[in-house]
């Protein structure tokens, strides 16, 4: 058994040599396309189809999931060679959202915190950041309003999705004793653990912070109080587990959108977002459809939200199959212009990977 474990040990030696050479390779072909590069280093479009022809050629037995992971953390190296891009996040540090940018950007990006959506927003608009991650939607608690509002005003667009498998973890300052008066947590995560506070701490407040890591971070300095929050928070903030996996849903996922001054280039499997309003007369919001219809353009999400232009007039929030510049899609897009009384195309980018 000993020649055994030292045979493989061996091979595992000469192959971990190889790797290292082989990965440092890539590394310098990394680098050299970056000088020919003019202007953008970041090409999510080309980085989804490397992450997906990988995935789809793994032989195991590692999983599709774990080889992404370590390709992208090889790519996020590589990238940082060139120029460490600067990602904005809903801060705290330990959020959920920072998990999404690392997952999207790999842990050589550097990450900056930011106090609420809005800032993520004006950091990478004001140039401060090369790129934002604000979450969008939740399977449980629903659409991000905020992130929705912003979306029409910025000149940002949509260069980017990640989606997130959230578990939540009920968290308590280390010795602390006694009964919980009050439960801090983001409002979408409140509303993920709804069942579970109703039967397990009914009548405890519940308050709503800008953040989950907020809410540990208060939790951290309050003896009374509990947090709802993940488990890099807790981490963080040095917190107790009470309780794992308290979210209602076992499924329960965040979509992220990955905001940035361009949006990609055609992947081969991409998704086009839309916002665009209706002309206050009978059918027209069947109308206004009609075109993707028409073009044989799958609409995969549909979300209204008030316009604040008017009282019950409101914007559609759309999700298409596609890349806009597919030619159904573009042709799609040219008849909902002359439809809509308002149409902006907040970005095409490749579907998320995973």
């Amino acid at each position: 058994m000993a020649d055994e474990l030292s045979r493989h040990r061996a091979s595992i030696d000469v192959i971990d040599d190889e790797m290292l050479k082989l990965v440092n390779r890539r590394a310098e072909h990394a680098q050299a396309i970056g000088a020919l590069k003019n202007g953008t280093v970041y090409r999510p479009e080309r980085e989804a189809q490397v992450l997906r022809r990988i995935k789809e050629s793994n032989p195991g037995p590692l999983s599709g999931e774990t080889v992404v992971r370590l390709f992208r953390e090889i790519m996020s190296a590589c990238l940082a060679l060139e120029k460490p891009l600067s990602v904005a996040f809903l801060g705290p540090q330990g959020t959920f959202t920072q998990a999404a940018a690392i997952k999207h950007f790999g842990c050589a990006a550097l990450t900056r915190p930011c106090a609420s959506i809005d800032e993520v927003f004006r950091e990478v608009e004001a140039g401060l950041a090369d790129y934002g991650v604000v979450p969008v939607e939740n399977s449980t608690g629903g659409a991000v309003g905020t992130t929705l509002d912003l979306l029409l005003q910025t000149p940002l667009q949509v260069c980017g999705e990640v989606d997130l498998r959230v578990h939540q973890f009920l968290l308590r300052k280390p010795g602390a004793t006694g009964k919980a008066e009050k439960v801090y947590s983001h409002a979408q995560s409140l509303a993920q653990c709804h069942e579970w506070l109703n039967q397990n701490l009914s009548g405890v407040e519940r308050v709503p912070v800008a953040s989950n890591a907020e809410a540990a971070r208060l939790a951290a300095e309050d003896g009374v109080a509990v947090a709802i929050a993940g488990e890099s928070a807790a981490a963080h903030y040095g917190l107790e587990k009470l309780a794992e996996n308290i979210e209602d849903k076992p499924d329960n996922t965040t979509r992220f959108l990955v905001i940035g001054p361009h949006d990609a280039a055609p992947s081969g499997r991409d998704k086009t977002s839309l916002a665009m309003s209706v002309r206050n007369c009978p059918g027209a919001v069947y109308e206004l459809l009609t075109p993707l219809a028409q073009h044989e353009v799958s609409m995969t999400k549909l979300e209204s939200r008030p316009s604040r232009s008017g009282l019950w007039e409101y914007v559609f929030f759309v999700d298409v199959e596609g890349h806009r510049q597919d030619a159904k899609l573009a042709l799609a897009l040219s008849e909902l212009a002359g439809k809509a009384a308002f149409l902006k195309i907040l970005g095409s980018y490749p579907v998320a990977v995973l």
